[in-house]
């Protein structure tokens, strides 16, 4: 069997911005490109400009050699690891063999693999973030929406059909908010961003002595995490109230994981996850009231601090894994 390139592009295709880096392996990122994602352009356009980013890192491998390009996106990635199924803030794409796409575009025949984006920041933080510790752990990104992706010794756990790890959509309350995908009571329809804004903003509208109404504009209209997040380190009681609100949320349904899973591991990313211990620590004491006793005194809840780099790192691993051991991960 050939040698395989010590080198590989990880790309982070997101709504809004296209992020891609020459990541060599074992070491990290040496090279790395941000371009406005334009997905208002359509399907064509944006992979275009993933075939141009991908160009770049290529001229700056050693000897022009990669071992493949691996692609996190949002949303459901099919079985065989080669299509985007409907992703959610890229209108007009519907169902797009991005594989297919991309190797037309650069017109190389290297391998491509597509992985849903929390999976990637999952088996990123595995390799190279606050998940190295642990050979299983539980994934969950907080930002926009609530991702989360379940590592298995060292490799994504895929379920089924390649859909598992959809902590966000799990249920805490069935009478409660619904989601973006109309699921009642989800943790998303919780601490998801704009969620948890909203809920901030009402729960502060009458708190006048917060410092939150000198920050977030006229009737809080601008509230976000950032702000709730620097107001409660300047001391705000109110602003850490509702963080803790969102810690205990979190922390319900990280228990209902643990005891259906029994990993006991949990990396929390994404940038909601900024606020730190006033979302952490609340979620630390409510998941150990709510695991059962037999796994209660393992459980850990630690921050990653890789940002978009963990979505990078692990698309780049994924070519790695699956170049070395390719029936490994169609058994897994």
């Amino acid at each position: 069997m050939a040698s395989i390139p010590s080198f590989a592009v990880g790309v982070d295709l997101g709504g809004t911005t296209i992020k891609a880096a020459l990541v060599e392996r074992g070491v990290g990122i040496q090279h790395e490109l941000s371009r406005p994602t334009e997905a208002e352009e359509g399907p064509a356009h944006v992979i275009r400009r993933i075939a141009e980013m991908v160009q770049a890192l290529i001229e700056r491998a050693p000897n022009r050699e990669i071992a493949g390009i691996g692609i996190g996106a949002p949303g459901t990635v099919n079985w065989e690891r080669t299509a985007v199924i409907y992703p959610p803030n890229l209108p007009g794409w519907g169902i797009v063999d991005l594989r297919k796409e991309l190797q037309e575009a650069l017109g190389l025949a290297l391998p491509i693999f597509v992985e849903n984006d929390a999976n990637l920041a999952g088996l990123g933080s595995a390799h190279y973030g606050a998940g190295r510790p642990f050979d299983s752990f539980i994934m969950v990104t907080l930002g926009t929406g609530v991702g989360g992706a379940i590592i298995y010794r060292n490799r994504i756990f895929r379920g089924a059909t390649g859909g598992a790890g959809e902590i966000g959509h799990m249920s805490i309350d069935y009478e409660g908010p619904l989601d973006r995908y109309g699921i009642a009571g989800s943790i998303e329809a919780y601490i998801g961003q704009r969620f948890l804004s909203h809920y901030a903003r009402y729960r502060l509208l009458t708190q006048r002595d917060s410092l939150v109404h000198q920050m977030a504009g006229e009737d809080l209209r601008d509230i976000n995490p950032r702000i709730l997040f620097e107001a409660a380190q300047a001391g705000d009681e109110p602003a850490r109230e509702v963080l803790a609100w969102a810690g205990h949320k979190l922390g319900c349904v990280l228990a209902a994981a643990v005891n259906l899973l029994d990993i006991h591991k949990i990396v929390v990313g994404g940038g909601v996850s900024a606020a730190g211990d006033f979302i952490l620590e609340p979620a630390r004491q409510t998941l150990r009231r709510y695991v059962i006793p037999a796994l209660r005194d393992r459980v850990e809840i630690v921050r990653e601090t890789l940002g978009n780099e963990a979505g990078m790192l692990g698309a780049a691993q994924l070519v790695f894994q699956l170049l070395e051991h390719p029936r490994e991960d169609l058994e897994a």
